[in-house]
């Protein structure tokens, strides 16, 4: 289906059902065409208007661009967001200069952890820390199913991951350098959760995870790092600079999921 034109909709704009567009389908509607109500049950505030028109196969481009439009304005479904850029300032990441370093006072509470973090290493090869476990349960940024963001460079690692997370009924994208972190985190909804690696192509892991953490709306998303920086001095800059979380490789895929559970309250 093509849907293409100067006045067409936004294809990757979402739409959800209003009060009303709800009552129209609970009542089995004789205001509405058959078409209007196949929309109106495919609009469900996850689809964008591209994948709904796909799904629509038997419906017109034309018959799709004016149904919708219709819908939209007797306030049957409504724009939940958009899949455009958000309005976030990213200045800070596309920027090469380094981010602002962490205050003494945090890099002292972490120094603890970081001792305990080294013996673990040299006695057992690998090191987990959930460091910060959310006290109640977060609700999913989309509102149905939690988004989690992959931030690596290894692509058969990436891939391991995100079927290891589809498969657990987690939505993933991923992302390996600096302006695929900064087109994925404009992205709507927001990533839930961040699995974040330290050696990326043109930006460290460390650098990444500092600047969301000193970003206005984009520092409260959980961060866990996942990466084969496996010294004292790695641990102790990631959980100082903020990490919820600091996992080496290898790992058990157990202990991620676990991991990302505790980060979302998910008990």
């Amino acid at each position: 289906m093509n849907l293409d034109g100067p006045d067409i909709l936004d294809v990757l704009d979402i739409y959800a059902l209003t009060k009303a567009g709800t009552g129209e389908l609970t009542r089995g509607s004789t205001h509405l065409s058959a078409t209007a109500l196949q929309l109106l049950v495919l609009f469900d505030g996850q689809l964008a208007v591209a994948a709904v028109a796909r799904l629509a196969k038997e419906v017109s481009a034309r018959e799709f661009q004016e149904t919708v439009l219709m819908l939209a304005k007797r306030g049957y479904i409504e724009l939940k967001n958009s899949g455009k850029d958000t309005d976030l300032d990213f200045t800070g990441f596309l920027s090469a200069k380094p981010a602002a370093p962490v205050s003494k006072v945090v890099l002292e509470q972490a120094d603890a952890e970081a001792d305990h973090a080294a013996e673990s290493l040299r006695y057992n090869g690998y090191y987990v820390s959930i460091a910060r476990r959310a006290e109640q349960k977060k609700s999913p940024a989309s509102g149905t199913q939690y988004s989690v963001l992959v931030i690596e460079d290894s692509l058969e690692f990436q891939k391991v991951l995100k079927f290891l997370l589809d498969f657990e009924h987690f939505q993933s994208r991923a992302a390996t350098n600096r302006s695929e972190i900064v087109a994925a985190l404009r992205t709507l909804p927001s990533p839930d959760v961040i699995l974040l690696d330290v050696n990326l192509p043109d930006i460290n892991g460390f650098d990444v995870l500092a600047r969301i953490r000193q970003h206005p709306i984009l520092k409260s998303i959980p961060v866990i790092m996942v990466t084969g920086q496996t010294t004292r001095q790695d641990v102790l800059h990631g959980l100082a600079g903020g990490a919820d979380g600091y996992i080496t490789k290898p790992f058990d895929y157990d202990i991620l999921l676990t991991g990302i559970r505790a980060v979302l309250g998910i008990r």
